[in-house]
C-alpha cells in the first residue's frame, strides 16, 4: 500500500495537484478568517494554512506541498508524523493515557530509567511544556541555593543572558530583554538579573555574588536568530560556576536532540550541566513533553507537594517519549544534521553579501541575517509561494531548521529554492 506521501508524490510527477481534503473543503482564507475571528491575537502566523505533514513535507489545505524549514521550533526533529512515534502513541492511548502523579503507572519508572541513563543523571523531574522546564530548573535552583549554599532566605539569584527566551510565563518574561515579551505585563520576578551573552567577564563579576544560584543560558540562542557564542564560552561558563558554587542550567529546550548535530548542543564543548532541560523534540512534534535532568543532590532538595503536574510523566507521554529517544539514535539524526548543516550553509553562503549579510548556526539550526533594505517577511511568503516555510524573527534574520531526517538531495533543492528566491528580489 502506498503512503501518502508516496501518494503524493506520484500526483506530482504526474503533473496534478494531490488535494487532501474533499470537495468543498475549507479553504486558505477561511482558515485565516475563523482563527481571526475566534482566537486569541498573540501570534502573528505566516499565512499558509496546514492540514497533514510528513516527514520533511506539510500541505495546506488546497493541497500544495512544502518544505518545512522551521520544524515547529525544533519540536519535529524526527520529521511529521513519524511512524514508529505515531506507534507508540497510538498503542498507549489504548491501555492508559493518564492517571496523575497520584498514583504510580507502568510506565513512567520505565520512562525514567530510559533517559536518565541517556543523559546520565541521577533523577529526572517530567514535565509537559518547554517553559514549564525552565520554571522548574529555576525551583529547583532556588531550593538547592537554600538547603545546600545556604544563601540566606530569599536572597537567591539567578542570572540570566540577555537576549535569552524560554518561553512567556511571568518567570520566564521576567529574564527578558525583550520589550514585545514584558511590555505591559509588571511587576516581574524578584531575584532574576541579566549578563551579556558571549560575555566571561561580566559573568564571572557576577558571580562573584555568594547569593547567585544558578546561570541559566542557552548553548545557542535559538529565538535571538541562532546566535553561536565563540569556541570555549561553554567550557568557561562550566569552569566558572564550578569555583564559586553555581549551578550550570542548560535550556536545550531548542538546541538540544541532535539539532545542532550533537545529541545535546553541550556536547560540542564537552561539558556536563547541572541542570538539563529539554523539551519540543523530546516527543517528536507529537504530543508536550518535555523534562528536567540532574543529580541527587539537585533534584532531591525539593520534597512530595513542593512541585508537580497533572500530565507531567503521564504514561502517553512517557512512551512517546521513549520512541522520540529511540528515533534519534537508531537513525543516526545527530550525525546527519551535523552533515546536512555543513552542506546548507556551504550552499547558503554562495549567495551575495549584499543581501545576505551573515550565515550562521550549527548542525541544522541555522539562519540568514538579510540587509536592512529588503524586508525579511517579504522575502518568507515569497519562499512561501516557491515552496518552502520559514519565519523571520527579530526583523532581519531568517531561520533555517528543518526536520532533521532530511537528505542531501532535498537540502540542495531547498537551497536552490532559497538562493533563487532571494536572487528575484
Amino acid at each position: 500500500m502506498f503512503s501518502k506521501l508516496t501518494k503524493r508524490a506520484v500526483s506530482f510527477a504526474a503533473g496534478k495537484k494531490y488535494n487532501v481534503n474533499s470537495v468543498g473543503s475549507i479553504t486558505s482564507e477561511q482558515v485565516f478568517n475563523r482563527e481571526n475571528k475566534y482566537g486569541c491575537h498573540n501570534y502573528h502566523p505566516l499565512p499558509v494554512a496546514l492540514s497533514e505533514g510528513e516527514g520533511v513535507f506539510v500541505w495546506d489545505v488546497e493541497g500544495k506541498r512544502y518544505f518545512d524549514f522551521l520544524s515547529a521550533y525544533s519540536a519535529v526533529n524526527q520529521g511529521h508524523c513519524h511512524p514508529k512515534i505515531l506507534n507508540a502513541l497510538h498503542q498507549q492511548s489504548k491501555k492508559l493515557c493518564l492517571t496523575s502523579r497520584a498514583f504510580y503507572s507502568d510506565v513512567l519508572g520505565e520512562y525514567e530509567e530510559f533517559i536518565t541513563k541517556l543523559f546520565k543523571y541521577d533523577k529526572v523531574c517530567p514535565m509537559n511544556t518547554g517553559v514549564e522546564g525552565g520554571e522548574t530548573a529555576c525551583k529547583l535552583a532556588r531550593k538547592w541555593a537554600y538547603t545546600v549554599k545556604n544563601v540566606p532566605k530569599n536572597k537567591a539569584k539567578i542570572i540570566f543572558a540577555a537576549n535569552n527566551f524560554w518561553g512567556r510565563t511571568m518567570s520566564a518574561i521576567s529574564s527578558s530583554t525583550d520589550p514585545s515579551s514584558y511590555e505591559g505585563f509588571g511587576p516581574f520576578m524578584p531575584g532574576f538579573e541579566i549578563v551579556p551573552y558571549n560575555d566571561i567577564s561580566a559573568l564571572e563579576k557576577t558571580l562573584q555574588d555568594t547569593n547567585v544560584a544558578a546561570f541559566m543560558v542557552e548553548p545557542i540562542q535559538g529565538e535571538a536568530g541562532v546566535v553561536v557564542p565563540e569556541d570555549g564560552y561553554l567550557q568557561t561558563v562550566r569552569k566558572l560556576c564550578t569555583t564559586y558554587n553555581v549551578l550550570f542550567i542548560a535550556d536545550e529546550v531548542q538546541t538540544g536532540l541532535a539539532r545542532t548535530g550533537r545529541m545535546l548542543a553541550v556536547d560540542h564543548e564537552s561539558v556536563r550541566p547541572d541542570i538539563l532541560i529539554l523539551g519540543k523534540a523530546l516527543s517528536g512534534g507529537m504530543y508536550p513533553v518535555s523534562a528536567v535532568l540532574a543529580d541527587d543532590e539537585v533534584m532531591l532538595t525539593i520534597k512530595p507537594g513542593e512541585h508537580g503536574s497533572t500530565y507531567g510523566g503521564n504514561a502517553l507521554g512517557s512512551k512517546v517519549a521513549i520512541a522520540a529517544l529511540e528515533v534519534l539514535i537508531e537513525e543516526k539524526l545527530a550525525e546527519n544534521s551535523e552533515k546536512m548543516g555543513n552542506l546548507l550553509r556551504t550552499e547558503l553562503k554562495t549567495i551575495p553579501t549584499d543581501i545576505v549579510t551573515d550565515v550562521r548556526g550549527k548542525g541544522l539550526l541555522n539562519a540568514i541575517v538579510i540587509n536592512k533594505e529588503y524586508d525579511a517577511w517579504d522575502i518568507c511568503l515569497k519562499l512561501r509561494d516557491n515552496g518552502l516555510l520559514a519565519k523571520p524573527t527579530h526583523g532581519d534574520i531568517i531561520r533555517f531548521a528543518p526536520p532533521l531526517v532530511i537528505n542531501e538531495e532535498q537540502v540542495l533543492e531547498c537551497t536552490d529554492i532559497i538562493k533563487k528566491t532571494i536572487l528575484s528580489i
